[in-house]
């Protein structure tokens, strides 16, 4: 069943229920769409926002903590597949990313730490490849 809210022209608002969204254009071209109050068959529908259904399933996750999920596995992934190089991360993705230049092997396994400002600029300018993750603080994980 749909429900619209209709109105007439001679400004009488009123809700319609149909089986589906071609019924009302069906019984009004058949005229058998009225207003309650004044008995006018020239009846339009009215402009509403759209009923959304909600899932059976359980409580519906907000947005902020989808976003702190998604943060907390991001962080879980990076802290077992990555070494933990805190501060020195800017000189460690160097020598990594210069060893590879020098066709020596390096680690297959990544990093991750944290850089200042400057130190994020000479990577860039050196071409050093790096990714800046959003990362939640384990308190809030």
């Amino acid at each position: 069943m749909i429900c619209y809210r209709l109105h007439c022209t001679v400004g009488h608002e009123f809700e319609g229920w149909f089986p589906d969204a071609d019924s009302f254009d069906t019984q009004k071209a058949r005229g058998l769409v009225v207003c309650p109050q004044c008995g006018v068959s020239a009846v339009e529908k009215s402009l509403m926002a759209p009923a959304l259904a909600r899932s059976a399933k359980g409580p519906s996750i907000k947005p902020a903590d989808q976003v702190l999920m998604a943060l907390r596995a991001i962080r879980k992934e990076v802290e077992s597949h990555c070494d933990n190089v805190g501060d020195r991360f800017a000189e460690e993705a160097l020598k990594r990313h210069d060893a590879r230049d020098d066709g020596e092997r390096r680690s297959e396994r990544g990093i991750y730490g944290t850089m200042s400002d400057s130190e994020r600029e000479r990577l860039e300018d050196e071409g050093v490849d790096f990714t800046p993750i959003p990362w939640i603080d384990r308190s809030e994980s």
